[in-house]
């Protein structure tokens, strides 16, 4: 029993050492350098001097990651119900096919793509005026709020709609078919029956999401060079132009309280739900 134990620890041990080097320890690092002055001192003049200079980035952070998500909870159940309810072969076979792409696309990949994608000259707005739909004093830049959602929600959805749509297709098919014999359109099937049964999954995709998308630099660099805009450029700004670390894990210990409410949430139902007999 020993030796087994010990063989298992040393099979764990290189992934626990990982973690705890790479993630653990920067983690708790920058926890503790958030309360602590350039002189060593505790402090918390590095959340005053966060929110004093980026309280309007952290809310559009906050905002732009909810009406993302909100957008990609829609989107996803939206593609899982086609997939589950849909009539055409053909189209359910070509949307399983599509909808995954940008699954293997990395964020740094999808906002160079979307830079290139939403300019005033970009792709979409040439096609539009060769087509004859826009004349070219009238297209628009996206690259602004609207396009770190657009990216958010493309690159996103496919995640959160591949785990919802796995949900679905494992429920029983009978309920379905029953509602579909009492005359049940398909929205009113997927709303009232489907979507009930395979919530905790789309909240789990969603909060996956939601963590993921406060951490992206990379997309918030290249399609919104204004402000306000998201905290994760904040902090990057802070250490690259000033080597201001307290003030940057300041602003990292906010998106941790964020993200971390968020998990309160799902966990709060978890245990409401796990509660009721």
């Amino acid at each position: 029993m020993r030796e087994s134990r010990f063989v298992s620890l040393l099979l764990v041990a290189p992934a626990l050492a990982i973690l705890l080097v790479f993630f653990a320890t920067p983690l708790g690092y920058s926890l503790v350098t958030a309360f602590v002055a350039k002189d060593g001192a505790l402090t918390t003049a590095n959340f005053v001097k966060a929110f004093e200079f980026y309280s309007t980035d952290i809310w559009f952070t906050v905002v732009i990651v909810g009406l993302s998500t909100v957008l990609i909870a829609v989107i996803a159940v939206a593609i899982g119900g086609y997939l589950v309810l849909g009539d055409s072969a053909r189209a359910v076979a070509i949307l399983k096919w599509l909808y995954r792409w940008p699954l293997f696309i990395p964020f740094i990949v999808a906002g160079q793509m979307m830079r290139s994608f939403l300019a005033k000259n970009g792709l979409m707005n040439n096609t539009f005026v060769s087509l004859g739909l826009l004349d070219p004093l009238q297209t628009t830049s996206f690259l602004d709020w609207q396009g770190l959602i657009i990216t958010f929600v493309w690159k996103q959805t496919p995640f959160v709609a591949l785990l919802v749509a796995g949900a679905m297709a494992s429920l029983d098919p009978s309920t379905i078919e029953a509602a579909r014999n009492l005359g049940a359109k398909r929205l009113r099937i997927l709303i009232e029956i489907i979507v009930p049964q395979v919530r905790r999954t789309l909240v789990v995709g969603l909060i996956l999401s939601f963590v993921a998308m406060m951490s992206v630099l990379s997309v918030p660099l290249m399609i919104s060079g204004e402000s306000p805009t998201m905290i994760t450029v904040d902090m990057a700004f802070r250490i690259n132009f000033y080597g201001d670390y307290g003030v940057a894990n300041a602003l990292g210990f906010t998106s941790y309280l964020i993200t971390a409410a968020a998990a309160w949430f799902y966990l709060r139902q978890g245990v409401r739900e796990g509660a009721e007999p």
